[in-house]
């Protein structure tokens, strides 16, 4: 497929180029100004909006509260939690200038606020009656990338983080797995990408963080995306801001906190599971439009097309889907499909002086092999049909990709030869600096620890000391 005015470099010769052009050219995003920093497009913009409003209705259902805290951290924030602090020091935004003086102290641009928060808990919190404190905050975040790319690293993203307050681990760890759970849902039922849950290694877990866990998903070059985390901290934020509480007993403890967040990367993971060569494939659930039709005919049999697809697009509205007509009068049908097909748009129908004779309508679907006539009248009820099987069937079609691209692997060459395209599936011995080889050796790291998968025992892929995890655990190159 060669690259017209329109079209995108193809994923088999450069998936990167690939990526980069069809997020401009799909409309999604634009660059910003500033390095790094980018303008999320209207259409890229609903998109998120629909992951915020499914991820934000099961936040509030299980009984944590939206609130908002400063851009704006006192340096001195941060550097009471030492290990958090030397975590983030590479990539924060530091304010020492403003009013046109030289602050008294330097201002740190929230490149996540545990710090924040924490200090605020510590205010909020007395008793053990006051937990747990569960917060969430929708909020943009501010981390200097060395190499941005659009969603996936950028200078300033959105995101929501949740932070919470226990009484105890037990506690604690039941919250982080709900918001990892959360995460799970949205990212498999509703934008149809499948993820292996499961726990970081010591060497990649959240700066401050007891455990961490995350979400892997399987891009379509064999890269790994790590689609929302959730952080078991311990006491160790409690302990370095004072967030104390008088227990049933009597006794003053520190509480039990976690934190959690899923960002703007989510757009880049749908572009990337689902795209190919002719653009985005959106998933109905969050697509802008789930229906494009598209009127064709000239003079009066383009009046009576476009009038005929705006009553199909109200009954369709009606009904509870998405429609647009593309009314764009001086651009050719076969334009606008190609338009459409690069947008990623899950169903395209066409409409024009035969249909309206027949009483019917063309149905395209993005993926579809060839076009099918189904009835005006049933339409709405077809159509409807048609989207929750294109949904069913993209997060198939990824699963199955996912499960080709990993293999079980157990010698060093075999194992660079599968990270190389995709995931290994290897016995590893937990040490930091036998994660540091293997990266540089092949740019592969541990993804995850899966919560799934039966227990199994042997000698790491790299050194042969005994496997830390009674499990293989995940290796792949990242984005």
């Amino acid at each position: 497929m060669a690259r017209g005015e329109r079209g995108v470099t193809p994923q088999s010769e450069d998936f990167s180029a690939w990526y980069n052009e069809l997020v401009i050219k799909a409309e999604l995003v634009e660059r910003g100004p500033a390095k790094g920093t980018m303008i999320i497009r209207p259409y890229g913009y609903r998109i998120w909006e629909f992951i915020q409003s499914e991820l934000d209705a099961r936040i509030k259902e299980t009984g944590h509260q939206n609130a908002y805290f400063p851009l704006f951290i006192p340096e001195s924030y941060l550097r009471r939690e030492a290990e958090h602090v030397e975590g983030f020091a590479p990539e924060l935004a530091v304010v020492t200038h403003a009013g046109g003086k030289e602050l008294e102290e330097p201002l740190v641009v929230r490149p996540t606020s545990e710090t924040i928060i924490g200090e605020m808990m510590a205010k909020w919190i007395s008793s053990y009656r006051d937990l747990p404190l569960l917060l969430n905050q929708w909020a943009n975040i501010v981390r200097w990338e060395l190499r941005p790319r659009m969603f996936l690293r950028t200078t300033e993203f959105l995101w929501q983080e949740g932070h919470t307050a226990h009484v105890d681990e037990d506690d604690a760890m039941r919250e982080t797995m709900l918001a990892l759970d959360f995460y799970t849902e949205v990212a498999q039922d509703v934008a149809a990408i499948p993820v292996v849950p499961g726990e970081k290694t010591p060497g990649e877990r959240f700066a401050g963080a007891v455990r961490t866990y995350s979400l892997e998903a399987m891009m379509r070059d064999g890269r790994a995306l790590q689609a929302g985390t959730s952080h078991y901290l311990g006491t160790n934020f409690a302990k370095a801001f004072d967030i104390q509480f008088t227990s049933e007993a009597g006794k003053l403890e520190f509480c039990h906190t976690t934190s959690w967040g899923m960002s703007t990367r989510m757009i880049g993971g749908v572009v990337m599971t689902h795209g190919d060569d002719k653009g985005l494939v959106l998933p109905p659930r969050i697509a802008p439009y789930q229906v494009v039709l598209v009127p064709i005919g000239r003079d009066a049999d383009a009046e009576r097309a476009t009038a005929a697809a705006r009553e199909l697009a109200g009954r369709l509205r009606a009904a509870g889907q998405r429609p647009h007509v593309d009314e764009r009068a001086n651009l050719s049908p076969g334009f606008k499909f190609n338009d459409w097909e690069m947008r990623g748009v899950p169903v395209r129908l066409e409409l024009g002086a035969r249909e309206l004779a027949a009483g019917t309508v063309v149905l395209a679907l993005r993926l579809g092999e060839g076009k099918q006539t189904i009835p005006l009248e049933t339409a709405p009820e077809q159509i409807a049909r048609v989207l929750e099987d294109f949904q069913a069937f993209l997060f198939r079609r990824a699963s199955e990709f996912r499960e080709s691209m990993t293999r079980s692997v157990d010698s060093w060459a075999e194992f660079a030869e599968v990270v190389a395209v995709g995931w290994a599936r290897a016995f590893h011995c937990g040490l930091p600096e036998c994660e540091d080889e293997i990266k540089a050796l092949t740019t592969a790291t541990p993804r995850c620890i899966p919560l799934e998968g039966e227990p199994e025992t042997g000698t790491c892929i790299r050194c042969d000391r005994p496997s830390a995890y009674g499990k293989r655990i995940l290796f792949g190159r990242s984005y």
